[in-house]
């Protein structure tokens, strides 16, 4: 059962932005972040941040692009994603609960959001 809610997903042209919002059980001393499947990949961690480190960690393929955000008072996270391109496309997760990159770490998610780009 997810314990994780995602919000925010929709399509878009290229160029565009997009701000996925996650809500849920947070567990701000562990690790917390946003996953995503793109088609024909296996799913990978695109942006995470664990209790302590000073900033979030970025995958390079969505680097100066895409902005983590946590409110812990809320439980929430945030994804803010601008100069969407078409490679972006796939199912974005949020997850909880996990220390570090190592995705099978992570014990909580949301059941995902899909983002689509157009050309």
């Amino acid at each position: 059962q997810a314990q994780l809610v995602e919000s925010g997903g929709g399509s878009v042209q290229t160029g565009g932005s997009l701000r996925l919002s996650c809500t849920g059980t947070i567990d701000s001393r562990k690790c917390v972040g946003w996953f995503r499947q793109v088609p024909e990949k296996e799913r990978e961690g695109i942006a995470i941040t664990c209790g302590g480190w000073t900033r979030p960690w970025y995958h390079d393929t969505v680097k100066d692009r895409f902005t983590f955000a946590q409110n812990r008072s809320s439980n929430s996270l945030y994804l803010d994603m601008n100069n969407l391109t078409p490679d972006d496309t796939g199912m974005y997760y949020c997850a909880a609960g996990g220390y570090g990159l190592k995705e099978s770490t992570y014990d909580l998610w949301g059941r995902g959001t899909q983002v689509t780009v157009s050309p």
